[in-house]
């Protein structure tokens, strides 16, 4: 392996090597369960959160677009009147 920082033949790509014997994690003991039901609780949480940022959003720029079309119409009035 090679210290060049251009190297690209895939050399170092290894993130977490851990030895066979410590690696006996199989997919579906209590720890993986807890794991999944975590994640997918946060993914929740996440997902809710960024809805209600997107309706609050919507909801801004609805009341921003009403407001706009209030001015005009006054606008429009008053030059209507003179």
């Amino acid at each position: 392996m090679s210290g060049n920082s251009n190297d690209t033949s895939g050399q170092g790509m290894i993130v977490n090597p851990k030895p066979k014997a410590d690696n006996q994690d199989w997919d579906g003991d209590d720890a993986d369960r807890a794991d999944r039901l975590r994640f997918e609780e946060e993914q929740a949480m996440i997902r809710e959160q960024s809805e209600a940022r997107a309706a609050a959003k919507a909801l801004a720029e609805h009341k921003l677009a009403e407001r706009k079309l209030a001015e005009q119409k006054a606008t429009e009035a008053a030059k209507n009147a003179k």
